[in-house]
């Protein structure tokens, strides 16, 4: 074999390394790149899981002063946030002075962590009382980080459509009731940087307030 000959054999093994390198690197690039991807996707499913899970225990109550202000049962929402009472408290100590009645609220906020980027949070109050809900003490937790954008739609079985708000406190076509559908669109950034939107619904079960006879 002449030295000819050794120097391109060389250089065919040199290309072929080269070659299985640069699959290998193309391969597990990918397999990292989807992997994030459905990481996130799985982030966001679980917190638009548990949002949903949320609103489908949100209930009404006669029982309690309608002059007052600030009630213990309310459905409250705007296009980017609500609040409202539930059955969905967890009681995680015995022989708590809590029940599973409790208030929720889920809203877009600076991350603590990042404030360049919006979270979505999730704040419960234990035991709900007619004080104001931003000096009750609560429970604030993280549900999502760096969302682009929460929309909120609420149909009303009445008018036939969907609306942007919702207030079952005021002197008005919805006073006293829940939506029978709740519409939420999460918009984020995979690891790719593409910007989607999952949406799905809630359907609260007890569309009627809660009375004496209940």
């Amino acid at each position: 074999m002449t030295l000819i000959e050794i120097m391109i054999a060389m250089a065919i093994l040199g290309l072929m390394m080269v070659l299985a390198w640069s699959t290998l690197k193309s391969a597990s690039d990918a397999r990292t790149t989807y992997t994030a991807i459905e990481e996130r996707n799985h982030e966001i499913r679980l917190g638009l899981a548990r949002l949903v899970a949320d609103l489908e225990s949100a209930y009404l109550s006669d029982n309690e002063d309608k002059t007052l202000d600030n009630r213990r049962t309310i459905f409250v929402g705007k296009e980017d946030e609500v609040r409202f009472s539930a059955f969905g408290h967890m009681t995680l100590w015995s022989d708590t002075n809590e029940s599973d009645q409790t208030m929720i609220a889920y809203f877009l906020d600076d991350d603590r962590e990042d404030p360049r980027v919006d979270s979505l949070f999730r704040k419960e109050l234990r035991r709900p009382s007619n004080e104001n809900w931003e000096r009750q003490p609560g429970e604030l937790d993280v549900l999502t980080r760096a969302v682009e954008k929460l929309e909120f739609e609420y149909w009303d079985w009445k008018d036939k459509k969907w609306r942007r708000e919702w207030d079952s406190t005021k002197a008005d076509g919805v006073a006293g009731r829940i939506p029978t559908r709740i519409r939420i669109k999460l918009t984020y950034k995979n690891a790719r940087g593409d910007e989607l939107t999952m949406t799905t619904q809630a359907r609260p079960l007890l569309e009627e307030r809660l009375g004496n006879g209940s």
